[in-house]
């Protein structure tokens, strides 16, 4: 059992998002299947129907988003993945124009797996960095110390 959830927790990242097969999150991703602190503004998402429309948001910003699975290991029913990704900026995204730039994030999922479907996953990765990286944010000491060189 525990081989199987960390091989359905891989073929997640790797269909989902590196191959870019969105009806498997259809079929791994539970019915009220609920996702913590996912989506750009933080919020849940319950369920493909609302899973899909932010997986379109993110691959329309970055189209070639590639991710790779750097650790994954199973708890109990839990899937703990430690992921990084890189892409490219080239579609909008929460009103931000395209910048071309490209970005690398990290993060780490944590998922709850029942009769072959996650149930419950948690998500925290780096919104802030993506953000920054694209120039969408700026940080006020970033800032501060710009002024004081000049």
């Amino acid at each position: 059992m525990a081989n199987e959830n960390v091989a359905l927790m891989r073929r997640w990242f790797d269909e989902v998002w590196n191959q870019r097969r969105r009806e498997t999150i259809t079929e791994l991703l539970a019915e009220g299947g609920v996702a913590h602190w996912i989506d750009e503004t933080g919020r849940d998402l319950t369920g493909p129907q609302e899973f899909l429309p932010y997986y379109d948001r993110l691959r329309a910003a970055f189209p070639d988003i590639r991710i790779t699975v750097d650790e994954c290991f199973e708890f109990g029913d839990k899937v703990i993945v430690r992921w990084s990704a890189k892409m490219r900026h080239t579609g909008d995204l929460l009103g931000i124009r395209a910048t071309g730039k490209p970005v690398a994030v990290s993060g780490m999922t944590m998922a709850q797996i029942a009769h072959g479907k996650v149930v419950e996953g948690w998500d925290c990765w780096d919104k802030l960095g993506m953000l920054m990286q694209i120039d969408a944010v700026e940080l006020k000491m970033a800032r501060a110390a710009g002024k004081e060189s000049a």
